[in-house]
């Protein structure tokens, strides 16, 4: 859908936003052990840190790198849009959930002796948030504004 630099950023923002402050939120209710209203609060003084790591992350490595991988899987020339959007969500995801988690263990747990299982214990909780959130919220909201931003182009 990003046809210039500007909307390849413009969009890469609002999807690292929404899946920050989501994973934040979720995150945040897990480690207080459920939802509660001060939940919000605290993701929201979270939400800087992470969304700047994940920007990069993504500007960085992930975009670049999960369209690699999903045009090994499928061909954007003869595929249906649907199923090359889908893998590189999905390849997306597979980039971006283990290294998130991976700054959010730094972050919030440090380098322990139990960093690898905490680390794979937010990735074992986080990965199947992931893919739901990305194919049924976050992708879908982006594209929508996205298409409302940048009717004419």
């Amino acid at each position: 859908m990003p046809k210039t630099v500007f909307q390849k950023y413009f969009f890469m923002s609002l999807t690292v936003f929404f899946s920050v402050a989501s994973f934040t939120v979720y995150n945040v209710s897990i480690n207080r052990g459920g939802m509660s209203n001060d939940v919000f609060l605290l993701a929201v003084k979270e939400i800087p840190l992470e969304f700047i790591t994940a920007f990069l992350i993504e500007a960085l490595v992930a975009f670049r790198l999960s369209q690699m991988l999903a045009f090994r899987i499928v061909d954007p020339a003869k595929d249906r849009p649907v199923f090359v959007m889908l893998t590189v969500t999905c390849m997306t995801v597979c980039i971006m959930c283990p290294s998130m988690s991976f700054a959010a263990t730094v972050f919030y747990n440090g380098f322990t002796v139990n960093f690898f299982s905490d680390w794979l214990n937010k990735l074992v909780f986080n990965f199947p948030f992931a893919i739901f959130l990305q194919i049924f919220f976050v992708g879908p909201l982006v594209r929508f504004i996205f298409r409302k931003v940048f009717r004419n182009n």
